[in-house]
């Protein structure tokens, strides 16, 4: 999400992580002694952990490697009809709800768990060309609503397809998961995740820590089978419900990830793809989000600095880069010493970089991020509407909920390293050379090293037996950053990569560039890929 885990919120139409200034001073690292005693301390908890709750592992490890389409589902879950209602939150979409097993790889194992899904009708049935599924980002957003408004900003997709979504397992509508409560949540992400004091360090490992086994004591028997080979069986499932032989897909960021991992284990129910925004699925989480830091800290420096700067007349933060860095880290440094605290509201060093992070995913973000700083300059005699920008800029990031699922599937899909002394040592690293993003290496990190639960049978993506996948990544996106794009694309075979140049926006479709559109629906509505990769410029850059 979010690691340096980074966390990625999700937006109006995607979702995802982190970032902040290279080249800022930060505190020197913790000694070497400090971080092999809280490690030794961190090693000692989760030991009797383990012998009073025992680990949350999935019934009978399921074997490494794809198993492919060709295991049908058990017919109780087939034969089931989806009674379909309007959605009591858009009237829009029809909703319905499905059983699934806990653990597609031994179905008769544990209670079922409640899958909400919707669809939108295709406006043009005459046209219809089939279903087109559509799942959401995070980990951790929900997908149940999404495809009205999928439909209304693409209408030529919405006349030709029902378009479905869900809520994944864990979220929303469907069985979900439960970590903290708010009041725990804000202990987590308080103080200032710069600070390498010994006694910072042991009290950000110990939030960790408390994170972690509050998923355990919350939602201890759900969190093995919150992983996205079990959504991808859940996708099936709901393709199968729907009586289609064949499902289209679009996935934006974490979704990315979803459907390469459903076109892997079911190439042949695939009859088009569109990953938007790409989720390094060739490799593991944990190398995924080492990468964050440095595309969240791009953005930030390359393409929101000079873009503050070139508004000194309306913002008044500095008229150079260089100017807009340093009054960035004078007021960063005064919230360590002076947070502002505002009745519920607090803003201090980590919700000023959190406000930076979520701002920074799309540039028609960056007024907001800037008028919610003028804010923060002087709190007393700001602007009303300025101060109510601060307070959703800076006192709304994430939720409870959202990170008991994002940590339910970022720690559990792949394997992560353990060892906190090399966490305390990243996360010094990180917060040096990336503080925006780097600053949380540590935080994140030890929640994934003290997951109560085993890795998920492995899932390797390599595109065999799947038609053309569309892929699209913009150059500077934050939070899917394009190096990991690059390497998702080779893994999949035959697949093409829109490459977006001029722009760092996370999510490319749909939106005001339209090369893009054009390239995307041609191939869904006319089953046209392009023959080879391709560049798309934004508009703005000619």
């Amino acid at each position: 999400m979010n690691t340096t885990p980074s966390i990625t919120p999700d937006n109006a139409q995607h979702s995802t992580r982190t970032s902040a200034r290279a080249g800022a001073e930060a505190t020197a690292p913790a000694p070497r002694a400090v971080a092999s005693r809280v490690r030794r301390a961190a090693v000692t908890v989760a030991a009797a952990t383990a012998v009073l709750t025992g680990l949350a592992l999935p019934a009978g490890a399921a074997p490494t490697g794809n198993p492919g389409d060709s295991d049908p589902a058990p017919a109780r879950y087939t034969r089931q009809t989806l009674a379909w209602a309007p959605c009591a939150q858009q009237p829009a979409l029809e909703c319905a709800t499905m059983a699934a097993p806990r653990d597609w790889h031994h179905p008769g194992t544990g209670a079922d768990l409640t899958i909400a899904v919707s669809r939108h009708r295709a406006t043009d049935p005459a046209a219809r060309k089939g279903t087109l599924l559509m799942a959401a980002g995070g980990p951790g957003g929900s997908g149940l609503l999404r495809p009205a408004d999928l439909a209304t900003a693409a209408p030529a997709v919405g006349a030709a397809y029902d378009i479905v979504g869900f809520d994944q397992r864990g979220v929303g509508a469907s069985t979900r998961a439960a970590c903290q409560t708010p009041q725990e949540f804000q202990d987590f992400l308080a103080g200032d995740y710069r600070d390498q004091s010994p006694a910072a360090i042991d009290r950000v490992i110990a939030n960790s820590r408390k994170l972690a086994a509050g998923c355990q004591e919350r939602s201890g028997d759900l969190l093995p089978y919150l992983n996205t080979g079990q959504t991808a069986h859940d996708i099936d499932l709901f393709r199968s419900l729907l009586g289609e032989r064949k499902i289209s897909y679009y996935g934006p960021s974490y979704a990315s990830m979803i459907g390469a991992y459903y076109g892997t284990l079911f190439p042949r129910r695939v009859e088009r793809m569109v990953l938007d925004s790409n989720i390094g699925f060739d490799g593991s989480w944990e190398t995924f989000e080492l990468g964050q830091p440095m595309s969240f800290q791009r953005r930030f420096d390359e393409d929101f600095v000079p873009w503050l700067a070139a508004r000194d007349a309306t913002y008044h933060w500095g008229s150079t880069p260089e100017q807009v860095q340093a009054h960035w880290e004078q007021r960063r440094a005064a919230l360590h010493d002076r947070p502002i605290v505002d009745g519920p509201l607090t803003i201090g060093p980590n919700q000023l970089d959190n406000g930076a992070i979520s701002a920074i995913y799309r540039a028609d973000f960056f007024p907001l991020l800037a008028q919610a700083l003028t804010a923060v300059d002087d709190w007393q005699t700001a602007d009303p509407t300025a101060k109510a920008m601060a307070r959703k800029a800076f006192g709304q990031y994430l939720s409870p909920e959202f990170l008991a699922e994002y940590f339910s599937v970022t720690c559990s899909d792949t394997p992560w390293t353990r060892d906190l002394d090399t966490w305390v040592e990243r996360g010094a690293q990180n917060a040096a050379r990336w503080p925006l993003a780097g600053a949380r290496t540590l935080a994140f990190s030890a929640v994934c090293a003290a997951w109560p639960v085993a890795p998920a049978p492995e899932v390797t993506v390599t595109g065999a037996h799947l038609p053309p996948v569309l892929m699209l990544n913009s150059v500077h996106d934050p939070a899917t950053y394009y190096e990991a794009a690059v390497g998702a694309h080779r893994a999949l075979r035959g697949s093409r990569l829109v490459t977006v140049t001029g722009n760092g926006d996370h999510g490319q479709y749909p939106g005001t560039n339209s090369c893009v559109t054009q390239t995307v629906e041609r191939y869904l509505l006319d089953g046209r890929a392009p023959e080879h990769d391709l560049v798309c410029p934004s508009p703005q850059a000619g």
